[in-house]
């Protein structure tokens, strides 16, 4: 064991200091140098005692710390001690040679031998546990309190809304609809009826994707309807409505209920069925999926017919199509209003009459399409009105939208000869002219820029006014004309409805064209004296004719009859507007020059004759004007006429549109006004009067 006890080797400076290398030497040796130092034997271990600094008397100098230059005024150190680092976080210290041993003399320190005292533990502070329970508290009061203000928003200030929206899960409302009033004919035959149905839906969520094949393959047999649709159907995502099927019978939708599918309901509705199919189809019209009118009287009358939709409010259970009624609960009913019924001035059996034979008629002619009209003289009444093509109600989907309308007052056309009365009613009234005037009429006609030609060539002919009507002469009507001027034939034609609507009410009727007087051309006179340059619909040109045979006098056509209650009552529609156009004289003359165009003496109407009945009646052929070709193609082949010719009943017009197989009215008109005219006589029972034709002179030649 070294000197020094504890102490590490080479730390004693010279003169045998304290083991941290600071001892007592002698001025000389004060300072650490290379040598070792002996010891001091009379030096106690461990003593601080420093030597004296130099210089300065009495006063012992600390020695330097080692590895640093002696200060100023100290001794010189004989040479630089070596740094070295030390690992205590102090930083580079000078250490002497040999180890951290004191210097020449002292006591040896502490060195590498010699290992260094371990540091003492850090003592564990223990937290203080009631700091720990008052935090613990304060989290849980924080919770609590969260807890108790999401309460108290629940049950006390969003109450009513939760509520709310927990009774629109469990509350449904069901749509009551109104049963949709018919409409009928004058005699109270159905043309559209209601009927009860039902609607069949499903819930898909409750339909397994394991199920759907065969649930689709029950469900498609028992609805006739294809597999593959109800299939889509049922594979809808995130919905729990799907329509499978409207306008169910009532024994499809047992036999759908029968299969017990869970997920699968049947609603009760209502479904639209028209008994006739096509009867009056363009004149009815046609209801929607959702019930509503679309088209024709049905969209017209909508509002009365449909009545108000009731609605009732149920809570159910089990949710999905089929939830159950939860019984002891709340229910609010509001009833259906039913809607009121229609009935029509058409009579069944003659409109079915008069839509065969014009249908047949367009067959045969290769036309485009065709119309006819039954009117009564005395009440301007509509008692038929059919189209061909004729759109059939039962599968009006399956139709073209273009046959949909009804052409009696939706198509325009050029009236040709059969305006001529207008001419003819405008040169009487104003005196130009009597039935008995004649004219040198020529086969072509110069009016003012243009010359016009006849219908045909022909010599020079003296015809009687009465002779050029019932031979349709163009060039004699055009020498009437210029007899009246512009103006009475303008006012003439707007007094028998040109330019307008007739005012009956019509679904989709159109008002025609009658051109400006203003805006005539200096030979339009002449060419809408003859019925080319002014369009009309069939329902104004039949209107025409009522007013002439009911001695000038015009009454607004009308086509209902009036409406029916829920209790069954007809309440009867205001009779039409009557409106004297022209006096009876003329009306009278006119009506014998019609007559005169059907009976022995004419040439264009002849077909138009009924064996025992006096006919009065004219044709029209007109170029027809077609949108597709942006011009005049084909023509517009026209007869209309009245019945009995001295005491008139009836009207009827027939209008060709674009025939293919002949184009003059006479031939491809005529017949079908024939057919009409004699099962409409018969279904009225009107008896023929009696009387034989007045003479006529149509021409002073030979």
């Amino acid at each position: 064991m070294r000197e020094g006890g504890g102490r590490r080797p080479g730390r004693d400076g010279p003169g045998g200091g304290p083991g941290n290398g600071r001892g007592k030497g002698r001025p000389e040796d004060s300072g650490r140098g290379e040598g070792k130092g002996r010891p001091d034997p009379t030096a106690k271990p461990g003593s601080g005692a420093r030597p004296a600094r130099p210089g300065a008397a009495g006063r012992a100098e600390p020695p330097a710390r080692s590895g640093r230059p002696a200060r100023p005024g100290r001794p010189e150190a004989t040479k630089p001690l070596p740094r070295r680092v030390l690992g205590n976080g102090q930083g580079p210290r000078r250490v002497p040679p040999g180890g951290r041993g004191g210097g020449p003399g002292g006591p040896p320190g502490p060195g590498p031998d010699r290992p260094r005292p371990p540091r003492p533990p850090v003592p564990l502070r223990l937290g203080n546990p009631a700091r720990r329970i008052n935090i613990g508290l304060m989290g849980m009061a924080v919770v609590m309190s969260l807890f108790a203000g999401r309460l108290v928003q629940l049950q006390g200030l969003d109450s009513k809304v939760f509520e709310a929206k927990a009774a629109t899960l469990r509350v449904r409302e069901e749509t009551l609809p109104a049963r949709r009033g018919p409409i009928t004919d004058v005699n109270g035959h159905e043309l559209a009826v209601t009927v009860e149905a039902r609607e069949i839906s499903a819930d898909p969520t409750v339909i397994t994707p394991a199920r759907r094949d065969a649930v689709a393959a029950s469900l498609a047999t028992a609805l006739g309807v294809p597999k593959a649709d109800i299939a889509a159907k049922l594979a809808l995502p995130r919905t729990h409505y799907a329509l499978l099927a409207r306008d169910v019978s009532l024994g499809a939708a047992k036999n759908v209920l029968d299969l017990k599918i869970n997920g699968v309901a049947a609603a009760p509705q209502y479904q639209r069925f028209y008994p006739g199919g096509n009867l009056a189809g363009g004149l009815v019209g046609f209801v929607g999926d959702d019930g509503t009118g679309l088209t024709g009287f049905e969209q017209t009358y909508d509002k009365l017919l449909g009545g108000k939709d009731g609605k009732q409010t149920v809570e159910t259970g089990g949710g999905g199509v089929d939830g159950q009624r939860i019984p002891m609960t709340r229910s609010v009913r509001q009833e259906p209003v039913a809607g009121q019924g229609v009935r029509l001035t058409i009579d069944r059996d003659i409109q079915w009459a008069a839509q065969k034979a014009i249908a047949e008629r367009v067959k045969a002619s290769g036309a485009r399409s065709g119309s006819v009209i039954v009117m009564d003289v005395r009440t301007g009444q509509v008692l038929a009105m059919g189209n061909a093509p004729e759109v059939d109600l039962a599968d009006w989907k399956d139709v073209p939208a273009a046959d949909w309308g009804n052409r009696a007052v939706t198509e325009v056309f050029e009236p040709g000869s059969t305006n001529k009365v207008i001419t003819a009613a405008a040169a009487l009234e104003a005196g130009a002219v009597r039935p008995e005037t004649v004219f040198e009429v020529r086969d072509k006609y110069q009016c003012a820029d243009r010359l016009l030609n006849d219908a045909h060539p022909h010599p020079p002919e003296h015809l009687t006014f009465t002779g050029i009507i019932a031979e349709s002469s163009n060039v004699g009507t055009m020498m009437a004309a210029d007899r009246i001027g512009d103006q009475p034939l303008y006012d003439m034609l707007k007094g028998f409805g040109f330019g307008a609507k007739t005012g009956g009410g019509f679904y989709g009727e159109e008002a025609g064209l009658l051109p400006r007087r203003e805006s005539w051309s200096g030979s339009q006179r002449c060419t809408i004296a003859f019925g080319q340059g002014v369009s009309v619909t069939a329902l104004q040109m039949a209107s025409v004719y009522q007013t002439i045979a009911n001695g000038g006098v015009r009454i607004t056509p009308q086509i209902v009859a009036g409406t029916v209650d829920q209790h069954h009552r007809l309440i009867p529609a205001k009779p039409g507007k009557r409106t004297r156009v022209i006096g009876t004289t003329t009306a009278k003359d006119i009506s014998r020059m019609l007559e005169a165009a059907v009976g022995a003496e004419g040439s264009t109407g002849s077909l138009a004759a009924i064996k025992g009945y006096r006919v009065a009646g004219k044709t029209g052929t007109a170029m027809r004007y077609d949108e597709n070709c942006r011009g005049y193609c084909g023509y517009t082949a026209t007869f209309v006429g009245f019945t009995p010719a001295d005491a008139p009943r009836l009207v009827v017009l027939a209008v060709v549109q674009a025939p293919k197989n002949g184009h003059f009215g006479g031939e491809i008109a005529a017949p079908v006004f024939k057919d009409v005219m004699t099962f409409a006589l018969k279904s009225r029972k009107i008896p023929p009067t009696g009387t034989t034709a007045p003479s006529v002179r149509l021409s002073t030649d030979g």
